[in-house]
């Protein structure tokens, strides 16, 4: 592991920060009329998904982690494990559920996922930025509701609910935001 400074934060970057793996959401050098500079900084728990906000000293020394990313195709799933497999080598990779995490939400079979390493230890899974999912089940909508912004709940072929316009029927693909789970529009 190669050590950084505060004077080196990419966005992005991996460090150790009080022994946990971290991304660097964003940072910000502050240097005030009065005292000395120092670092704002929201990093990104790789365990947890949690951001929390952390300043420190200019100059502050930390442990950098070489990522490495990997795009696979998702498979199937077997109840305790996620498959993905290697488009290049034709590998075949048991992810276990807990690893996953909330990714399963967006993954169908044969989509794309990205599966971040730091060294062999595989520590994230993240999903394609949009994905285009089938609406399986939801109210039926009214004849002449056109009212702006109201919304419904739909259950998605994945078995993921979330809130759509009342215009979506059972049988829709909608594109959806995986960032932050939010519609986008109906394909």
């Amino acid at each position: 592991m190669a050590s950084i400074s505060t004077a080196d934060f990419k966005n992005g970057m991996c460090i150790i920060n009080n022994g946990k793996m971290c991304t660097i959401v964003e940072f910000q050098h502050v240097k005030p009329g009065k005292g000395g500079a120092f670092v704002r900084t929201k990093l990104k728990d790789i365990k947890t998904g949690r951001v929390v906000d952390y300043t420190f000293n200019s100059g502050t020394k930390f442990d950098s982690v070489r990522l490495d990313s990997k795009k696979m195709q998702y498979l199937y799933n077997d109840g305790a494990d996620y498959y993905f497999m290697d488009n290049d080598t034709y590998e075949q990779v048991a992810i276990p559920v807990d690893t996953v995490g909330s990714a399963t939400d967006w993954l169908k079979e044969n989509d794309e996922a990205t599966l971040l390493y730091a060294g062999d230890e595989l520590i994230s899974l993240e999903p394609q930025m949009f994905v285009e999912l089938e609406v399986t089940h939801t109210e039926p909508g009214f004849k002449g509701d056109t009212a702006t912004n109201t919304t419904k709940p739909a259950t998605l072929e994945t078995g993921k609910e979330l809130q759509v316009p009342t215009f979506i029927e059972i049988g829709d693909v909608l594109q959806i935001d995986t960032r932050d789970g939010r519609f986008i529009k109906r394909v």
